[in-house]
């Protein structure tokens, strides 16, 4: 009796720790998605702001996602709506909490998973506390306590903020890099973490059980990709059933120009490598027929208004 008293009053502290926890990250939780709101990665998250239903196709990744591909140059080329949701050195971990909160708002038609995150490494470490940050939404929002008032405690979230380029971030810096050894052809295969390739395989499923297509993309660098990366990407898309696109391969096709396409001596592209980029991209959605064009449809008006101010913006640094 004294053993299973002690599981009782064990089972007690859990159930009323976790209420506890619940109940405070419904506290701390942002009411909004915006910087003032405590909300991380705003640009990502600026997703969640836009009108239900509304965005066609996501793209996640790290940096090379949101240095590479221009959702408001497919919206003009195309009429899609494409919302990036990449963000600095993300790990697939992040990934997935980022697809997951699309699809709490978004029906996409397409995730573009741009490649160089797969190969980054996780720490069990950052898996578990990216999973509490997931169930208990205190611990990624713990520092909020300095902004939270009486009367903020109940409000529910309302967000109602979206990122003016759709997640992509401009650069016309032109720092050039040797194309010298890249894309040098070899049998050799680069390692893929055994954890990534699992949370690749939960993506895809989550991304089969929305209807959601969901297409590999390498992005063009010279500083992170090689033919043993592509190799691995290759045999790992086949595996998932998985269509993938190595931009890498298609450089020379695409008109990647490592002496003006690159800011930072090919590590990422700056928008005139982007432009080719996201151009070859959007006839590549064209061909697969899932995505419509909604040009001239009233509903998209924000859109229209985001491109004409982007492209103000790229006239002006001319």
């Amino acid at each position: 009796m004294k053993y299973v008293k002690r599981i009782v009053l064990s089972l007690v502290f859990i159930a009323g720790l976790c209420g506890l926890l619940l109940a405070s990250s419904r506290i701390f939780v942002p009411k909004s998605n915006n910087k003032e709101s405590g909300t991380e990665e705003v640009e990502a998250n600026g997703i969640l702001g836009e009108r239900p239903k509304s965005v066609d196709g996501v793209v996640l990744g790290d940096s090379e996602s949101y240095s590479a591909i221009i959702p408001l140059q497919l919206w003009k080329e195309r009429g899609y709506t494409v919302y990036n949701c990449g963000t600095s050195g993300q790990t697939l971990d992040y990934s997935q909490v980022m697809l997951k909160r699309v699809f709490s708002r978004h029906k996409p038609k397409v995730v573009l998973m741009e490649t160089n995150a797969i190969f980054r490494p996780i720490s069990r470490s950052n898996m578990f506390y990216t999973m509490l940050c997931e169930r208990f939404s205190i611990f990624r929002y713990h520092n909020r306590w300095k902004s939270i008032d009486i009367d903020g405690i109940s409000d529910s979230v309302n967000y109602t903020w979206t990122d003016e380029w759709k997640g992509y971030r401009y650069s016309n810096l032109v720092n050039a890099s040797s194309s010298e050894g890249y894309m040098s052809p070899s049998e050799e295969y680069a390692d893929i973490p055994e954890a990534n390739l699992d949370y690749l395989k939960s993506m895809k499923e989550l991304c089969d059980e929305n209807g959601t297509k969901m297409i590999l993309v390498s992005t063009p660098s010279t500083v992170n990709w090689n033919y043993k990366r592509h190799n691995s990407m290759k045999e790992a898309a086949k595996a998932l059933d998985l269509d993938y696109i190595d931009l890498n391969v298609e450089a020379k096709e695409i008109g990647i120009d490592w002496t003006k396409d690159t800011r930072d001596k090919g590590d990422h592209l700056n928008y005139s490598g982007a432009k080719k980029v996201t151009t070859y991209l959007g006839q590549y959605l064209q061909n697969t027929g899932l995505m419509k064009s909604h040009l001239g449809d009233p509903k998209y008006e924000s859109w229209d208004a985001a491109s004409n101010k982007f492209e103000d913006l790229i006239s002006r640094q001319k």
